[in-house]
């Protein structure tokens, strides 16, 4: 029994891995490639150049690699990279790249794109990330991994979401935000550090320890970044963890949500 709906369109360039599953009335273009076990299920558009991999399952509703709205955009090759494990529900919009940055959308592993969300052009969706319902990158976006994006956060072009960090529902990203920092609100304000998140997975009571202290150090001593950085120095050397929350500061190019 054939495990593509005879009322699919798939391209004949469309490269897709036997054990795919398509739903009726779902649209695979040329210059796409789905790797085993992953099910797309009905009504999905999927266009490429686009590359997915094993066993991810896209939901009825979404489009995945279609051009970007951006004005620059004018037609040239560009791509988007999904890898295993994802899980993109209802009504997900993902645009491929464009040449004035990398050329090229990617999506890490184990993300679980929630519906409606939409993830702009250029962007970099790292692993274990969830975008919640309505979340809506711009382009160009960064989000590390585990990062915990709530329902309706917007995130503004060419920020950079920190590793391990949250924000809470309805933020508006204008600015980085470091690893593990948890912000709220519009515009968007650290609040404190994702400490839940840290619990579930297992880090160190030590490694939390120093996190908060790293937060204070940063938040509430009114310290300049510079200064903040330099006397973080210390501490990052002696524990990964804050040496992933410092190198993010460090590594700002928009400036840190604070």
């Amino acid at each position: 029994m054939s495990l593509i709906d005879p009322r699919a369109i798939i391209d004949p360039a469309a490269r897709l891995a036997d054990d795919v599953q398509v739903g009726p009335w779902s649209i695979i273009g040329a210059d796409v490639e789905i790797g085993e076990g992953t099910v797309v299920a009905s009504h999905v558009v999927i266009k490429g150049p686009t590359r997915i991999g094993r066993h991810n399952r896209i939901y009825q509703f979404s489009s995945v690699g279609e051009d970007t709205p951006d004005l620059k955009y004018k037609g040239e090759p560009t791509r988007l990279v999904i890898g295993d494990h994802n899980v993109i529900r209802e009504g997900v919009t993902i645009h491929r790249g464009t040449v004035q940055d990398r050329s090229e959308t990617t999506i890490g592993n184990h993300n679980l794109i929630m519906a409606y969300a939409h993830i702009g052009h250029d962007s970099v969706i790292a692993n274990h990330c969830i975008l919640v319902n309505n979340t809506a990158l711009a382009g160009h976006v960064h989000v590390g991994d585990w990062a915990i994006l709530s329902g309706y956060t917007l995130v503004h072009q060419f920020c950079h979401i920190g590793a391990h960090s949250f924000s809470g529902m309805g933020t508006a990203i204008g600015k980085d935000v470091p690893a593990f920092v948890t912000v709220f609100g519009n515009p968007a304000e650290a609040r404190s550090m994702n400490f839940e998140g840290m619990r579930r997975r297992g880090f160190s009571a030590e490694a939390v320890h120093a996190l908060r202290n790293a937060y204070k150090i940063v938040y509430r001593k009114g310290l300049t970044v510079e200064a903040a950085l330099s006397e973080l120095a210390e501490s990052a050397a002696a524990f990964p963890e804050v040496a992933i929350f410092r190198d993010s500061i460090q590594a700002s190019t928009r400036g840190i949500t604070r």
